[in-house]
């Protein structure tokens, strides 16, 4: 009931008024996640926690900016989403390199069957289904994959070479994540930070509208929403959805490791299908009062974000591979690895076309 009489002022208020609500409520995220932050102290869960809720707000008063941007000042809306982005990927770099540093010794104790995932260890992610009934062909895809290595490796050189590239992916992660750290706490500090701060907080009470956004809510809000919702579709018409149907991709683990696999330079339109969903996703929250209108695209969401977490975690043993003069066996380690985390991308594909055939499914009628 109390959904239905917010859409109906909705439809009887002029766009103005429903951006301003919308973004007033996400600076008040905003800013209530900054002193969240500020508090965490040494608590580093809590830190991790508000950060993301901090990401989560700006990319999505950035996401109302860029879609709707006719509603508002030009220049103002350009800025401010500019340095939004600036904060928000920041803020994500130490994330990730910690997020991504889990996955892989999660993954390296699972392959191996040596140890377990590290405490708080990031799930595989992925269709769990259809990633594990492919794992099985992950060491001898990796030994297709670079020519180097053996075809039939030592009994036991998994369990050696984990051990050893699981050392090597620590060190390098865990440099990154530091040089990330130390990046998101100069940002923080920064005259530039706090003038984003700033122009949040005006935001929370004050939004600069442009004259068209005098306009009812329904004509002015749906032809931007609706160039959102046809980018993504013609971003996800151009997916290879008919061979994401199926859960194992053999072509996408046979190409060598020395350079990007033609399965990761294929990442790239998944990755803008992932920005272009996010965007759609809010849009239509801006239309139902910062509500979730619909679970299956959010699930669909959170598949694009496994595919980009595999994908990266691959990218990673790719790189780590490259060091120069590591032992055979924590190379042949890193290459079935590599192709583990390629299976994931597989899986998270296959399990992004089911929900995107069922959201579709569920339109229709």
């Amino acid at each position: 009931m109390q959904h239905h009489e917010a859409e109906t002022d909705q439809l009887t208020a002029a766009a103005g008024e429903v951006l301003s609500r919308y973004l007033h409520s996400r600076a008040g995220d905003f800013l209530r996640s900054l002193r969240l932050y500020g508090e965490s102290g040494s608590d580093t869960a809590a830190a991790e926690q508000a950060a993301r809720a901090l990401r989560g707000s700006a990319r999505r008063i950035s996401g109302t900016l860029y879609t709707y941007r006719n509603m508002f000042d030009p220049g103002w809306a350009d800025h401010l989403r500019a340095e939004l982005a600036w904060l928000s990927g920041t803020l994500a770099q130490e994330h990730a390199c910690t997020a991504r540093l889990h996955r892989l010794v999660a993954a390296l104790a699972r392959l191996s069957g040596v140890g377990a995932a590290p405490a708080g260890a990031a799930p595989a992610g992925g269709a769990e289904a259809a990633g594990a009934a492919a794992r099985p062909r992950a060491a001898a895809a990796a030994r297709a994959a670079n020519g180097s290595l053996p075809d039939a490796p030592p009994p036991g050189t998994l369990t050696v070479g984990a051990s050893r590239a699981g050392a090597l992916l620590d060190r390098q992660l865990t440099l990154a994540r530091t040089r990330a750290h130390s990046a998101t706490l100069q940002a923080l500090g920064s005259s530039r930070f706090h003038a984003v701060a700033d122009a949040v907080a005006v935001l929370a009470s004050e939004v600069p509208l442009a004259p068209p956004a005098a306009t009812a809510a329904p004509d002015a809000l749906g032809v931007p929403g609706g160039r959102t919702r046809r980018q993504l579709l013609d971003a996800v018409a151009a997916l290879p959805l008919a061979r994401a149907a199926h859960p194992y991709n053999a072509e996408a683990l046979v190409h060598g490791l020395s350079t990007a696999s033609e399965g990761e330079a294929q990442d790239a339109p998944w990755h803008q299908v992932r920005q272009l969903l996010r965007l759609h996703r809010y849009a239509e929250e801006v239309w139902c009062a910062g509500g979730a209108p619909d679970p299956l695209l959010a699930d669909a969401g959170r598949a694009l974000d496994r595919h980009r977490d595999a994908a990266e975690a691959a990218a990673a043993a790719a790189n780590a591979a490259r060091t120069p003069r590591i032992a055979p066996a924590t190379a042949y380690a890193l290459g079935v690895l590599h192709a583990d985390q390629r299976l994931e991308v597989e899986a998270a594909r296959f399990a992004f076309q089911r929900l995107w055939q069922q959201s579709a499914a569920v339109a229709a009628h």
